[in-house]
């Protein structure tokens, strides 16, 4: 099962082809690779008019946006009264997945279908597209991530969302080190969300392998769900993890809890046709929530 992400005022997908996407955000049109994109385009991409930027690899590896033109320092984009800041960044990035939309609608039924105040704990959180989506459905969250930088943006999202100061309470610390803390301090949350690199460092230098850490990480982490939990969901970008494989890892590790586990893949439409994968998410739900 494939989820996609449609509703968006300010994203399109123009076109895909020859390891390329061609995107409009906003009044700006980029050209970015993407591993999925295997098949050849219906036409030349680069020769799209208007293009305002490109971001071409580099055969040493990384890579770098090439800019044609028009590009300002910030540009925004906005779905259903969110509205985020975004840049062009490192490593093709803009600073938002806009496929993660159908994860925020999901957690946002929930959060207000419970009818009761809910504090969720959002890991490898970024520039906080999950935390804006919950807050604004009316939960507390902790929004944990190792990047000042990517905290701060996470903070401008809010403030442009115009959600509440108080909803959000922002965290510069390595995940790991953190859930542990909380561990220790007894803090519970009733709900968990997570998106966790592929590969990584920490502060310490210690090295960070979704394939290897994953598991032993989401086991730690359910150790702080309070006694009526709500959801833990996780989102993989790693193209080598299936859906499935992301449903196991929750099954065994919220194994006798009870509740509803599945897994999916997230994508986004295209002119083209067809949608493009981006990923993969699993979630357990309570099963006394759904029952309500």
């Amino acid at each position: 099962m494939i989820k996609v992400a449609e509703g968006w005022r300010d994203y399109r997908i123009l076109a895909t082809g020859g390891g390329f996407k061609l995107e409009r955000w906003g009044d700006l049109i980029l050209l970015r690779p993407d591993p999925q994109v295997i098949w050849e385009p219906r036409f030349e991409l680069e020769k799209y008019p208007h293009i305002n930027a490109v971001y071409r690899r580099s055969s040493s590896g990384g890579g770098a946006w090439q800019i044609k033109g028009g590009v300002p320092s910030e540009f925004t984009a906005e779905r259903k009264g969110l509205r985020f800041s975004l840049k062009l960044m490192g490593f093709k990035h803009t600073g938002l997945f806009p496929e993660q939309a159908v994860n925020w609608d999901m957690m946002g039924e929930m959060i207000r279908a419970a009818k009761r105040p809910i504090n969720v704990l959002n890991l490898f959180a970024y520039t906080g597209g999950a935390s804006v989506a919950c807050a604004a459905a009316g939960a507390k969250v902790t929004h944990v991530d190792a990047a000042k930088a990517m905290v701060e943006r996470a903070k401008t999202n809010a403030a442009l969302s115009r959600v509440p100061d108080t909803s959000i309470r922002y965290i510069v610390d390595d995940c790991g080190k953190f859930v542990a803390r909380e561990q220790r301090r007894g803090r519970r949350y009733d709900a968990i969300v997570m998106d966790p690199p592929s590969y990584g460092r920490g502060t310490s230098g210690e090295v960070w392998k979704i394939e290897e850490g994953l598991f032993p990480f989401v086991k730690e982490c359910v150790k702080l769900l309070s006694d009526d939990p709500l959801f833990v969901l996780i989102n993989s970008y790693t193209t080598g993890l299936q859906p499935t494989v992301i449903e196991n890892v929750l099954k065994l590790a919220l194994r006798g809890r009870g509740g509803e586990f599945s897994s999916y893949e997230i994508g986004l439409p295209t002119d083209d046709g067809i949608v493009l994968p981006c990923g993969c998410s699993g979630i357990w739900r309570n099963k006394v929530e759904q029952e309500l």
